[in-house]
């Protein structure tokens, strides 16, 4: 009896922990649909939804009415994306309290959850940070300002290939399209002799402004003067962060934005085939007032805006994100990390955020957004908000 009970009570465990696990395992995909949150909470202003929910409704704009966006397994019309900015920002408008404005989402809105980190559990996104750091610079070449910043050269061309996309490249002696220079080859071999924009004191300040994408130059004279994203090499980007871990100079959990630089600083001999290992060099313009400008165009919302792979994930939505943020005392240190819940709109990309399991927050600029982007690495769920009523416009 005891050994029959045995098997029957092993073979329940084995039916219960099959059962569990067909429960919980969700086959991988970019986007699922998702009954909507229990509470949609939001830890910053209304002010900045405000804002940044506009200079959307001012992209979808200038966006043509039939172009379509994959969100799940539907096709859906920017002129509808744009509808679905429309309404909840004319809702926000009457001031809502956060019950009523949750109650009005859970009505009108149908919830889609990125897929996450392919082969993780809980559709668990990578949740990074990025600012518009501040760089002491000169418009002329003279000790210790060395390391150009570069405009957009005349010789990088775009071209489209027999299949449709276009790629960035050059046209070489012989008049063939090729791979634009490398970073390295920009470096060593002059290529761009001319073409610099501003120097700056460090190498590696330089190359914290390629993968920001925009910062601001503090000149000599005191002025300041912001420079933004004019293009790319067109060639793949490569982590120096995961070469470090990968050559076991560093260990994963340890790789930030400070610990490079010390590492740097410490073993200089080493900066410049580091950096190099990157062969993706950014190019530079003169930026305005209004703050660094996303791939769409707008300008930036810090807290607010984020950059994911487009590609993979709709942009031109409007976006919900569940992670956490750091809180940092007077002495600019971090204390502890706490939850962060709030509205948040796809408004960049970027060559390093690619799939559906990285999302960028671009923190604006100073002190706390250079911490928070500096050492925010961690684990978070990203959903999209999209107006009931559609017209599926090519999907199943």
């Amino acid at each position: 009896m005891i050994k029959n009970g045995r098997i029957i009570a092993s073979v329940a465990v084995v039916l219960l922990t099959t059962a569990a696990l067909l429960y919980f395992y969700d086959p991988y995909k970019p986007l699922h649909q998702v009954p909507p949150l229990a509470t949609l909470t939001d830890d910053l202003d209304r002010a900045s939804l405000i804002q940044v929910m506009q200079r959307q409704q001012h992209y979808l704009e200038g966006q043509p009415d039939a172009k379509r966006v994959t969100v799940g397994p539907y096709k859906v019309s920017t002129s509808w994306l744009r509808k679905s900015v429309d309404e909840m920002l004319d809702f926000l408008k009457t001031a809502p309290s956060n019950k009523q404005l949750d109650n009005f989402l859970k009505t009108h809105y149908l919830f889609f959850q990125a897929g996450g980190r392919k082969n993780k559990w809980g559709r668990n996104m990578l949740v990074t940070g990025y600012y518009e750091p501040l760089f002491a610079g000169s418009l002329s070449k003279k000790a210790p300002y060395l390391t150009p910043l570069y405009k957009r050269p005349a010789s990088l061309v775009q071209q489209t290939g027999p299949d449709g996309k276009k790629r960035l490249g050059r046209y070489d002696n012989n008049l063939k399209f090729t791979a634009f220079w490398s970073r390295k080859e920009i470096e060593t071999e002059q290529r761009l002799a001319g073409n610099e924009l501003v120097y700056l004191k460090d190498p590696f300040d330089a190359y914290l402004l390629h993968v920001q994408g925009s910062g601001r130059i503090a000149l000599p004279d005191g002025t300041v003067k912001a420079v933004g994203f004019a293009g790319s090499n067109g060639l793949d980007y490569k982590s120096i962060g995961k070469y470090l871990v990968d050559t076991k100079v560093m260990k994963l959990a340890k790789v930030t934005i400070p610990t490079i630089r010390k590492y740097l600083q410490e073993h200089p001999d080493t900066m410049q085939s580091l950096l190099q290992h990157n062969p993706r060099f950014i190019f530079f313009s003169w930026g305005d007032k209004k703050g660094p400008r996303g791939s769409s165009g707008e300008p930036l919302t810090p807290g607010r805006s984020i950059a994911i792979d487009q590609q993979q994930l709709p942009g031109g939505t409007i976006a919900y994100l569940q992670s956490e943020k750091p809180v940092v005392n007077a002495k600019d240190a971090i204390e502890k990390w706490q939850p962060m819940n709030r509205f948040v709109f796809p408004q960049d990309s970027g060559s390093a955020i690619q799939g559906t399991g990285r999302v960028d927050v671009f923190w604006g600029s100073g002190k706390y957004a250079e911490i928070a982007a500096n050492h925010m690495k961690h684990p978070g769920k990203l959903y999209f908000l999209i107006k009931k009523g559609f017209e599926n416009m090519g999907g199943p």
